[in-house]
């Protein structure tokens, strides 16, 4: 199998030409791409604990924490106590907040539907599920490697 015929580096590569895409449309708004992910995940009118942001986009807490920090610095966000939680914390948008993320959700839209004008609805149907699949076979450890003695013993 040819490198470019495997899953994964496929993935990678759209993943990456995604994520170079979204960093520099948020880098005209002085913005990251994980920002506008934060943004895009926090309950508008509730707010979100802190601890289901991570999880809920794959971003390990270290990566989060800075962003958060940096979103609160910026008046994107604010924290307030969890009254459900006695020790956490609801992260919340501001007014500020809320713009950018109507900014970051129009983005988002307007790739889709560009996407969308160009792919046929029955192949981004199946890509979906193919991801989809994958995904939930990764988090059910649905996959086991061989194990390969080592030539060094």
């Amino acid at each position: 199998m040819k490198p470019e015929e495997t899953i994964d580096l496929n993935v990678k590569s759209l993943w990456h030409a995604i994520s170079r895409m979204y960093n520099e449309e948020a880098g005209h708004y002085g913005s990251t791409m994980a920002t506008a992910n934060v943004l895009l995940n926090i309950d508008i009118e509730n707010g979100t604990p802190s601890t289901a942001l991570g999880p809920k986009m794959g971003m390990e807490t270290t990566s989060l924490s800075r962003t958060l920090k940096s979103m609160e610095e910026k008046g994107l966000i604010y924290r307030k106590p969890n009254p459900n939680d006695g020790r956490g914390v609801l992260i919340c948008l501001t007014e500020f907040g809320i713009e950018n993320r109507l900014i970051s959700r129009d983005k988002v839209y307007y790739f889709n539907e560009l996407v969308g004008r160009r792919i046929p609805r029955n192949k981004i149907n199946t890509f979906l599920e193919v991801a989809q699949e994958v995904t939930r076979m990764i988090t059910e450890k649905e996959f086991q490697f061989p194990v390969h003695e080592s030539k060094n013993k």
